[in-house]
């Protein structure tokens, strides 16, 4: 992840994605999505990264669900710092209101069950906002996945895994 976020390899990207892709979701979600929508950049972020691995991501993920990517159906509507070395309640705060889904999008999301893609989920601060913009929005329900999650303080780490000892 770290390698596509910050270091350009973009073509990791389609195999992430195909990863993503092979998540068993319950019958109803895989019958009713009907749009896959990624987290979006602020403007100066996309200006210095040059993409959005989110979208990459979304991209990579649409072809083996047969759902089309709806890249502009979220907007981030202002900057927000980095996210990385922030505490649970300032990221929360950091991302409050961020996003917003166009006017002329609401049509297309009005009633529609939405997958909202991110590259890794931490404190969830991010997705949460994303939701409430796309709830407002009119979507009727958004799943949720990303490609890697962050370590919790109680999680196992790989050398007490019992799958390591096995």
């Amino acid at each position: 992840m770290h390698a596509l976020k910050y270091q350009g390899w973009t073509r990791v990207a389609e195999a992430m994605g195909r990863r993503m892709a092979r998540l068993d979701w319950p019958m109803d979600v895989r019958e009713e999505r009907s749009a896959i929508v990624p987290i979006p950049l602020g403007r100066s972020r996309l200006r210095e990264r040059g993409y959005n691995q989110a979208a990459l991501l979304a991209h990579a993920v649409s072809p083996w669900w047969n759902v089309p990517v709806l890249a502009d159906a979220l907007v981030r509507v202002r900057e927000t710092r980095s996210q990385v070395r922030l505490t649970p309640s300032d990221r929360s705060g950091n991302v409050s209101r961020a996003f917003v889904v166009p006017k002329e999008r609401r049509a297309a999301l009005r009633g529609q069950h939405v997958v909202l893609v991110d590259d890794v989920i931490t404190t969830a601060a991010t997705v949460n906002a994303a939701v409430d913009a796309l709830l407002d929005g009119g979507a009727r329900i958004i799943s949720c996945v990303t490609f890697g999650r962050a370590p919790e303080p109680g999680d196992r780490t790989a050398q007490n895994s019992d799958f390591i000892r096995n």
